[in-house]
């Protein structure tokens, strides 16, 4: 099936014009075949909705955030560690 037909039968099970059965009989082909093109096509919404940019995995934006939130805990503790420096140098003297 060409990509523009698969769309039109997508569209007509989408809008419940048609049931799989119908449309799978119509076009010429396995009820299969139109529930994997509507597995794909619901695929392929869900990755265009994720975070990230196109080529870029959920995953990568994921690990790049973690690694940022990492970057500035690091931070943060090394702010404390000079302040209880400091609170202990003062309490001695």
């Amino acid at each position: 099936m060409s990509p523009s037909a698969k769309y039109g039968v997508w569209l007509l099970v989408v809008r419940g014009e048609v049931t799989v059965a119908r449309a799978a009989s119509q076009v010429g082909v396995g009820r299969s075949t139109i529930i994997r093109v509507r597995q794909v096509a619901h695929e392929g919404a869900l990755a265009v909705s994720e975070p990230g940019w196109p080529g870029e995995s959920a995953r990568d934006v994921e690990w790049v955030q973690a690694h940022a939130e990492i970057e500035r805990f690091g931070e943060a503790v090394k702010g404390l560690v000079v302040k209880l420096t400091l609170l202990e140098k003062g309490a001695r003297n």
